[in-house]
């Protein structure tokens, strides 16, 4: 379906969209006075068409995420064949591990600039980890992409805390802290700190709100980036894969052997 006058009118409040909109529809944010010419006419599925109209409003980052996620659980349940799909993004034989092992990265060109985040995910199968690629920022940050990752990796989590030993794993300190320790100061205060903003806020509410939840039944681990640890290679690479073909959900990364996405 080809993005026509009409449909983006719809979709637009004030002559704009927001945020995810724009992400959408693969345009920097905040977008240059041109955005409009730049997209018209461009080919989107229908299912992107209908989403993007969904999205239209002034709405919080957490209303945004929450109603692409609501969406996406919507459109797996018309469809059965994608609702199989999505299944094998999940730990391959999650129930039957002893541990789960979740690394997780982010990456960024340029500082700001196209921003994704990656997992490996190990659960029985030790030697076939399962790798996600996904959350796509056309202007995000290196912290972003591993609050982003980080976020994804307690998502993961917290389908599974019953099922084993649960290890979350990131080369982060600054997005473990802001989760683990920080955010606790911050939210008595209101959400607020004496030297400024909290960057990255809405995010960090809700990695913060979710790890609170289940930080009995996990462990969280930073880890030397770059250092030869295959699960952090792993999940560096596929936060680089996901800037490279600038997928906002998160995709599977199938392969036959881990070399291959190793050399």
């Amino acid at each position: 379906m080809k993005l026509i006058t009409q449909l983006l009118d719809l979709a637009s409040h004030s002559n704009t969209l927001n945020k995810r909109q724009f992400e959408l529809l693969g345009v920097s944010y905040p977008p240059s006075d041109g955005w409009r010419d730049d997209v018209m006419g461009m080919e989107m599925s229908v299912g992107d068409v209908n989403l993007l109209v969904m999205l239209r409003g002034e709405l919080s980052i957490r209303a945004q995420k929450q109603i692409a996620s609501n969406y996406r659980v919507l459109t797996e349940f018309h469809n059965p064949k994608e609702r199989r799909e999505s299944k094998s993004k999940e730990p391959k034989n999650s129930s039957n591990f002893s541990s789960l092992e979740i690394y997780c990265d982010g990456a960024c060109k340029g500082n700001p600039g196209k921003a994704g985040s990656g997992l490996a995910i190990y659960g029985a199968d030790k030697s076939r980890p399962t790798l996600l690629y996904g959350e796509f920022e056309p202007r995000g940050t290196n912290n972003t992409a591993e609050l982003n990752a980080l976020y994804k990796a307690l998502l993961i989590a917290s389908e599974y805390i019953d099922s084993g030993n649960i290890t979350i794993l990131s080369d982060s300190k600054y997005s473990i802290d802001c989760i683990t320790k920080w955010a606790y100061g911050w939210k008595r205060n209101g959400w607020k700190k004496k030297s400024g903003e909290i960057k990255n806020l809405e995010i960090i509410k809700l990695a913060h709100e979710l790890y609170d939840k289940i930080k009995e039944s996990i462990t969280i681990k930073h880890v030397k980036g770059h250092s030869g640890i295959e699960g952090n290679e792993l999940a560096d690479r596929m936060a680089v894969l996901a800037i490279k073909r600038q997928e906002t959900q998160y995709r599977e990364r199938d392969y036959k052997n881990i070399d291959e996405i190793l050399h």
